[in-house]
């Protein structure tokens, strides 16, 4: 299947202002890329690719004074399977973890470990080590947190969102991600986009989305505490600690954000023939859905 993908983000700033953005494919995801338009900006300015410490692909540039646009079109062949799944996997002992593991391990900017330790273990200590006691997180982040844009704080932490008990999807990773390295297993933020393969309605505005891998037996697997089920089409751009390190955009300098529209839908065949479909729901405009008003008010019944 085709996977038509991409983004409009405009920017304004008072004076030319240096600008990283982590928003290319990831390395093992570009091969399967069948076209793209850009990433272009508006003016047109010099970009630069770097690789960022965990492997990231990154643009630099100059942002210009003023409005400034950038954009990324493309089409993506994807096998159309979920999530892999292997009930079976199991931890690996702390001191047999590959080294480039370890990282993951340690609290970091939104996942205080040494604050949610206690509460982990007493939750999450009698689950078999391995598979069942990642997906058992999971279930517990996605019973316990209430998704809404309306939410969103960009400086929420894990254990925030724990007591707060609302969030987006940064939200559920990161506070899965602490509970899992509080029980000695790498866990690491993925940011991407993901298609709607499986829903018949969409109750929410198309956004980039974020998941989390964790280490076990010798690969890292896919989990994703928001959704919590297995879903085709995801297309990682960016991995971290979390959210801190991989930034959609990040300028060294004040900036205005003046446009934010994200697209991530099906499509018959590899070419950029239409216009993408999904792009007419801005994130910076206000949005209701009744379908998710609805959703969100039978979740808070359920919870009393």
């Amino acid at each position: 299947m085709f996977v038509r993908f991409g983004y409009e983000i405009g920017i304004r700033c008072p004076q030319p202002t240096p600008m990283m953005t982590y928003l290319s494919v990831v390395a093992e995801k570009r091969r399967d890329i069948r076209r793209e338009r850009g990433p272009v900006t508006s003016p047109i300015v010099k970009m630069e690719e770097i690789v960022d410490p965990h492997g990231n692909a990154c643009l630099r540039m100059i942002a210009p004074e003023g409005d400034f646009k950038l954009s990324y079109d493309a089409v993506i062949e994807d096998d159309g399977r979920p999530d892999v799944s292997d009930p079976l996997a199991q931890a690996v002992p702390v001191e047999r973890l590959p080294p480039n593991t370890l990282p993951y391990l340690a609290a970091s900017r939104y996942c205080e470990t040494d604050r949610l330790g206690t509460l982990a273990w007493r939750l999450f200590g009698d689950v078999a080590p391995g598979w069942p006691r990642v997906q058992a997180i999971c279930d517990y982040v996605h019973e316990r947190l209430v998704f809404s844009y309306g939410y969103a704080q960009a400086m929420r932490t894990a254990l925030e969102a724990h007591e707060d008990r609302l969030g987006v999807s940064r939200d559920y990773a990161h506070l899965a991600i602490a509970l899992c390295r509080c029980m000695n297993m790498p866990a690491r933020y993925v940011n991407g986009y993901m298609a709607d393969l499986e829903t018949e309605q969409r109750v929410a505005p198309m956004d980039f989305n974020a998941w989390f891998e964790v280490f076990l037996g010798d690969r890292w697997y896919t989990f994703d505490a928001k959704n919590n089920a297995r879903r085709a089409g995801r297309i990682a751009v960016a991995r971290g600690r979390d959210a801190a390190d991989i930034p959609l955009i990040q300028t060294f300098g004040k900036h205005e954000l003046t446009g934010f529209t994200v697209w991530t839908c099906v499509e018959a065949d590899g070419g950029l023939s239409r216009s993408h479909r999904d792009a007419n729901v801005s994130l910076l405009t206000p949005w209701f859905s009744e379908s998710w008003s609805r959703h969100v008010q039978e979740r808070d019944r359920n919870r009393h």
